[in-house]
């Protein structure tokens, strides 16, 4: 499991470290508004980008549990309904985003003085959009069949590539906003199209000819179904975040930049664990595919041991260098902006072993059959954090804090969830699938 993990953990944090130094570079060269604006675009970017990773996700679950069953002619069936649906799913995504870009906007309840800006910045990114989605299905094919290096690889291509042009297109050249946004998509090309060539040239197993499209409704129907329900976890998840930005734009522009500037750390921080679900529950998927039961049961004891330990580390590191941490994007002159992301990071980053273990539990159950699981759990996670975040904030003498406390309890109500059912069907979920043809 940790080496499956560990490159996606170091490409997570190399794309993390991209963030930081895109927010860095916005914040001390453009301003504050500036990083408002791209703050407020950076959680909807999250949300699009949640929707491909979790059709991507959910059709790689399948690719391992058939690499697992070494059945290679199935996989590159599953392989070409799983790019028929992720491919025209893209296709509305994309339609959608670029003809309702103002309207959006509005919805976030982005500040007037911030909108022109915020327009600027998206109309930009949403041409990425091809490139996100072309990326997510090479890397999670991959990583399905053991292989997370090579992401990584193109990764730190993409993300060095990044830091180059925003320097070059805001320092040197002094694009602003607009010159982030084309680094962005530029690199984002980059890393998908040579991701792409290399499954071409270096994986024939995945290899495609047209008589792997002929269409099978049972197979596209399983295909569907995994997909589907592992985006609309993925999505509600990151919906419920994006209704999130909207209470915090209305508390104003300091709010915003701090919450936009800790959640940048907070990202960086338990993107290890939610690495790692991911690496146990390909782990899960191949062993479940193959039949080995006592396997699972003795990685997922594992799985949960380390989880616990990093996430009690990362706990009190965050705690005790929130001030410095907050520094690093925000001018110290900006004393209140400052407080307000401490205060975040210290409620939020106090309890990561709820998000630590509810990463493992999405894992699990998307790898054992269990998609709609995932779904309940998000839903319990996010709905708690969503209906508190509103119904705290609203009571004067609360305020944002509502929306910072909000979030640990839903993490807790998922867990328990989880837990409970796991003990009630634990011998029954691990019962090897019967395989679509």
């Amino acid at each position: 499991m940790l080496c499956l993990a560990y490159p996606l953990i170091l490409g997570n944090l190399l794309q993390q470290g991209y963030n930081i130094a895109d927010t860095l570079i916005i914040g001390q060269v453009l301003g504050a508004n500036a990083l408002a604006a791209v703050g407020s675009s950076y959680t909807l970017m999250v949300f699009i980008t949640s929707i491909f990773i979790g059709l991507c996700m959910g059709c790689s679950a399948l690719f391992s549990m058939r690499y697992g069953a070494k059945d290679y002619e199935l996989l590159k069936r599953t392989q070409a309904a799983s790019l028929l649906i992720t491919g025209i799913a893209t296709f509305l995504i994309f339609a959608f985003a670029i003809s309702c870009i103002r309207p959006i906007i509005q919805w976030l309840q982005t500040p007037e003085e911030l909108q022109e800006m915020t327009y600027d910045y998206l109309k930009i990114t949403f041409i990425g959009i091809w490139f996100v989605y072309l990326y997510n299905y090479c890397a999670y094919l991959l990583r399905a069949l053991g292989n997370s290096f090579t992401p990584l690889v193109y990764l730190a291509i993409s993300v060095v590539l990044n830091i180059v042009l925003d320097l070059l297109f805001i320092l040197r050249l002094g694009y602003g906003i607009a010159g982030a946004a084309t680094a962005t998509v530029l690199s984002q090309a980059v890393s998908a199209i040579g991701l792409w060539l290399y499954c071409w040239r270096k994986i024939p197993e995945t290899r495609l000819t047209r008589k792997d499209f002929k269409i099978n409704r049972p197979l596209t129907k399983q295909v569907f179904s995994y997909a589907s329900l592992t985006c609309i976890q993925q999505s509600v998840m990151n919906f419920g975040i994006l209704m999130v930005q909207g209470l915090v734009n209305s508390f104003g522009t300091s709010v915003m930049a701090a919450f936009t500037a800790a959640v940048k750390i907070d990202s960086f921080a338990y993107m290890p664990v939610q690495d790692f679900g991911n690496a146990f529950s390909t782990f899960t998927a191949q062993n479940y595919g193959a039949g080995k039961k006592d396997r699972i049961l003795q990685g997922f004891k594992k799985a949960f041991w380390m989880t616990t330990f990093f996430c009690l580390l990362l706990s009190t590191l965050i705690f005790l260098t929130a001030p410095w941490l907050m520094q690093i994007f925000i001018s110290s002159d900006e004393k209140e902006i400052i407080r307000i992301g401490v205060e975040y990071l210290r409620v939020e980053g106090s309890f990561y072993l709820g998000i630590g273990y509810l990463f493992l539990w999405y894992g699990f159950y998307r790898a054992v059959c269990k998609p709609e699981m995932s779904i309940i759990l998000t839903i319990l996670s996010l709905g708690t954090r969503v209906a508190l975040a509103y119904l705290l904030a609203s009571i004067p003498s609360i305020g944002v804090h509502g929306i910072w406390w909000s979030i640990p309890i839903g993490w807790a109500l998922a867990d328990i969830y989880g837990q409970i059912y796991y003990w009630k069907k634990k011998h029954s979920l691990l019962v090897p699938p019967t395989v679509s043809q």
